[in-house]
C-alpha cells in the first residue's frame, strides 16, 4: 500500500508524491516563545515527529523544519508586562519548548530557524509582492491586498470572501478590511528592522512564507501545524506564496486540538497544562504514549485518568519486552508488522498501529508463558521495531537512561497521591469537608498542589 495522507486543501485523502523522487520535505509551524509549553503545543511536534520518522523507515531523506516565531506582538506584550528585555523572554521560553520536545522524544527538526534571523527573505518577498501588485504601503505599514487575489483566496480554509475577518487591528490605512499585514511600522520601544517602506517588524503569516521557501524552496512537500492554524495564518501563507510566484506545499496536514472540558487547550482561556507539571505526575514516555495514540486528526480530552490508563498500558509493552531480555538476552529490533505498517500507511493511523503493537504483545506473552522463547524473541523484535517507528522503544537510551530511580520515586508518588485525591474526592461526595481539608494540607505540607478542576483534582510539585 503507498502512503495516503489527508490534505486539508483539497479535503481529501491522496497517495504522497514527493517532489523529489526519495526525499520529503516538511515545514511545521513551531512555537510562538510567549510562554512556557503546554500539552496542546506539543502534540503537533509529536505527530509530526511520527510521520517524520515514518517517512524515514520508508528510506525517504526527510528534512524537516520547525520554526521559532520570536517576534510577536504576545511575545512583546508579556515581556514588558514582566519587565524583561523582548529578546530574554523569547530566548527564555524557546528553550523551554526544545526541553519539552526533547525529553518527549522528538528528533531534532533539521534546521530550527527563528524569525528574527530571517527578516531579509522577508522583506525580499514583500517586495517580489509589491511588484506583482499584490501589496501596498500605508502608514508604515505593509498589506496583502485580498481583492488581487480573489480567485484563491479561502481555498484552504473555505473562507467566504465577503465573510473574512483577519482578527487584527492595523496602525495604517487597509485599503480592504479583508486585506492582512505583512509588515508592522516601527513603535517606540519596540524592536525595528530597516526596509525600503520604513523601520518596523514583519507580520506573522510573513514570517513562515519565507523561512519555509529559503529552507526548502519554492515549493515542498508538507505544511503542517495545528487545526488552529488554517484561518487565517495558513490561508494568508499560501495566499502570498502563491502571489508571489511559488508553488508553496504541495500537502497540507493539520492536527486537532487537546482540550480540556471541552475547550481548546490555550493560555487565553487559563485551562493549560504545561509540559513540566505534567511530566510531574507521568513519565515522559508515557506522556508520549497519551498524545501520539489518537489519531491526529481526532481531538484528544485531556483527562488525568486518561493519562494514567495510558502509562498503564505503556508500561504492559515495556513489561513484555523486558521479560523476554531477562529469559532470553538482548533482542534488536526486527521488522515492523504488515498490519502496523497499512495503519500508518493510511493518513498515519496511530490507533490501529498501536493495536498491531499490542496484539503482537499478547502474542509474545503467550509464547513465553507457553516455553516457546523463540517465537517470544520474534514478537519482541517486532515490537521493538514498531514502537521504534513511534519513538517509544522501551529499550531505546533515551528512555532507559531516564527510568531508574527517579521514574521508580515519582511512580510510588503518583499512586499515593491518587489515593488520597481519591479518599478526598469521597469525602467530599459524602460531605465530610474536615476530612477532605485535612487530606488536602497533608498533600500541601508534602509539597503537592491540589486544583480541583471539571475533570475532577489534578496535582503538581509546588515549585520550591
Amino acid at each position: 500500500m503507498s502512503l495516503q495522507l489527508h490534505d486539508t486543501a483539497t479535503r481529501t485523502t491522496r497517495e504522497f508524491q514527493p517532489r523529489i523522487d526519495g526525499v520529503a520535505s516538511i515545514y511545521v509551524c513551531g512555537a510562538t516563545v510567549q510562554g512556557m509549553p503546554h500539552v496542546g503545543h506539543v502534540r503537533s511536534g509529536l505527530n509530526f515527529d511520527v510521520l517524520r520518522r515514518w517517512l524515514a523507515h520508508r528510506g525517504y531523506d526527510v528534512r524537516l523544519v520547525r520554526n521559532v516565531t520570536d517576534i510577536d506582538d504576545k511575545i512583546l506584550e508579556k515581556a514588558a508586562a514582566a519587565g524583561r528585555p523582548w529578546w530574554e523572554w523569547a530566548a527564555t521560553h524557546e528553550r523551554a519548548f526544545e526541553d519539552a520536545y526533547d525529553r518527549l522524544g522528538c528528533l531534532p527538526p533539521s534546521v530550527l530557524p527563528r524569525a528574527t534571523g530571517h527578516v531579509t527573505q522577508m522583506v525580499e518577498l514583500i517586495q517580489r509582492l509589491m511588484d506583482r501588485g499584490h501589496a501596498y504601503a500605508s502608514g508604515g505599514d505593509v498589506y496583502f491586498a485580498v481583492d488581487t487575489w480573489t480567485a484563491e483566496y479561502g481555498r484552504l480554509s473555505g473562507q467566504r470572501l465577503d465573510e473574512v475577518q483577519q482578527g487584527e487591528t492595523p496602525s495604517g490605512a487597509k485599503r480592504d478590511p479583508r486585506d492582512f499585514t505583512l509588515w508592522k511600522a516601527a513603535k517606540e520601544g519596540e524592536p525595528s528592522w530597516p526596509t525600503p517602506w520604513g523601520r518596523g517588524r514583519p507580520g506573522w503569516h510573513l514570517e513562515c512564507s519565507a523561512m519555509s521557501t529559503f529552507y526548502l524552496g519554492s515549493e515542498f512537500d508538507i505544511h503542517g501545524g495545528g487545526l488552529d492554524l488554517v484561518f487565517p495564518h495558513h490561508e494568508n501563507e499560501l495566499a502570498q506564496s502563491t502571489a508571489a510566484g511559488d508553488g508553496f506545499a504541495r500537502y497540507w496536514m493539520h492536527n486537532a486540538w487537546v482540550t480540556l472540558s471541552g475547550e481548546k487547550m490555550s493560555k487565553s482561556l487559563g485551562n493549560t497544562l504545561t509540559i513540566p507539571a505534567v511530566l510531574q505526575r507521568a513519565r515522559a514516555a508515557e506522556v508520549r504514549y497519551y498524545l501520539i495514540t489518537p489519531h491526529y486528526r481526532s481531538t484528544l480530552e485531556f483527562s488525568e485518568p486518561g493519562l494514567a490508563e495510558a502509562g498503564a498500558t505503556y508500561r504492559r509493552i515495556e513489561s513484555f519486552v523486558q521479560r523476554v531480555v531477562q529469559r532470553t538476552g538482548a533482542v534488536e529490533p526486527g521488522e515492523v508488522g504488515a498490519e502496523f505498517a497499512a495503519a500508518l500507511d493510511d493518513d498515519l493511523g496511530t490507533p490501529q498501529a498501536v493495536a498491531a503493537v499490542h496484539g503482537a504483545v499478547r502474542e509474545g506473552n503467550a509464547a513465553l508463558d507457553g516455553g516457546d522463547d523463540a517465537a517470544a524473541r520474534d514478537a519482541a523484535a517486532g515490537v521493538r521495531a514498531m514502537t521504534g517507528v513511534l519513538g517509544l522503544d522501551p529499550l531505546d537510551e533515551r528512555w532507559a537512561e531516564r527510568s531508574g530511580e527517579q521514574d521508580a520515586a515519582l511512580g510510588a508518588l503518583g499512586q499515593l497521591v491518587e489515593a488520597m485525591l481519591q479518599q478526598r474526592t469521597q469525602a467530599r461526595e459524602d460531605r465530610d469537608f474536615a476530612t477532605a481539608d485535612l487530606l488536602r494540607d497533608r498533600l500541601h505540607a508534602a509539597g503537592i498542589a491540589v486544583e480541583d478542576t471539571p475533570d475532577g483534582p489534578m496535582w503538581t510539585l509546588k515549585d520550591g
